[in-house]
């Protein structure tokens, strides 16, 4: 529940910064007419959320057995891949949406199109929500499906009143500090992931377990009790891992700890211009 409710918040509240910065531009160069349009474009990209979620949904529906493993565990290695690349674009880039989103609406607006505004909604939210989608079936994979489903409405309930609450200006949130400490829990769900598709595909026996069981602590901490959901929820907790598994989530927090928290000369700061570290923070949409 924790996972899907902490993609659901974050994901979640991306989206509506990205219309709250749509709204508000239109708005402040007076073109508040148009905001049916960016409506009528969210909407469009809540149904293709939707309809890609379904797909993930009924194609899982078509396998068994072997087949239904393999799919699983490449939906839990493609959704950890995806959320890291995410979590570090979104750091290198959030200085850039607000100008690229008002220079693509400005040119729309000269067009006269308010077709050019419903697509750029669609794909700008759109994509955000293809992304989710997957993250969700992944998330939910790795749990059970009741609570991780009440945690991502949870979640998208809690990020659409932030937003707006945040356009409104009657809530002040550090986005700043809000999104590392989101980025580095969403870490640790990516990590979980990795390590219970690495689990799918030894089921599968396509990948060797090396060991099959380091510990098993199930008898301790079952991983279907409340504290087992919620250290799998968090930490990718699995009772009785085998050594590919324990391996390769701590090379990918140790990869991915080197890259997220880099010394002076680490490779991040390398490409970053001083005193411009591309802040999530600065994605907060203006007053309009």
């Amino acid at each position: 529940m924790f996972s899907t409710f902490l993609i659901g918040l974050r994901e979640g509240l991306e989206m509506s910064l990205i219309v709250g910065v749509i709204l508000a531009y239109l708005a402040r160069t007076g073109h508040r007419r148009e905001f049916g349009a960016i409506w009528l474009g969210v909407a469009g990209a809540v149904a293709l959320s939707v309809l890609a979620g379904g797909v993930i949904v009924v194609t899982s529906g078509e396998f068994r057995g072997r087949e239904e493993q393999l799919f699983e565990g490449a939906a839990m290695l493609a959704a950890a891949g995806v959320l890291s690349y995410m979590i570090f674009w979104m750091r290198r880039q959030a200085a850039a949406i607000r100008s690229e989103l008002q220079s693509r609406l400005s040119d729309a607006l000269r067009a006269g199109s308010r077709g050019a505004l419903v697509a750029l909604t669609i794909v700008s939210v759109g994509r955000e929500g293809v992304e989710t989608a997957l993250f969700f079936f992944a998330a939910m994979r790795a749990s059970a499906p009741g609570p991780a489903l009440a945690g991502a409405v949870l979640g998208l309930g809690g990020a659409v009143l932030l937003g707006a609450l945040i356009y409104r200006g009657s809530y002040r949130l550090d986005l700043r500090a809000f999104f590392n400490v989101t980025s580095l829990l969403l870490l640790l769900v990516a990590a979980g992931l990795l390590a219970r598709g690495i689990g799918e595909f030894q089921e599968a026996g396509i990948l060797p377990p090396l060991v099959s069981h380091m510990w098993d602590t199930n008898r301790v901490v079952p991983e279907a009790s409340t504290l087992g959901s919620l250290l799998q929820a968090v930490f990718g907790y699995i009772g009785a891992p085998s050594l590919l598994q324990v391996a390769l989530y701590l090379a990918y927090l140790a990869v991915v700890g080197w890259y997220y928290f880099p010394g002076e000369g680490g490779p991040w700061r390398r490409g970053a211009p001083e005193g411009r570290g591309a802040s999530p923070g600065t994605a907060a949409p203006p007053k309009g």
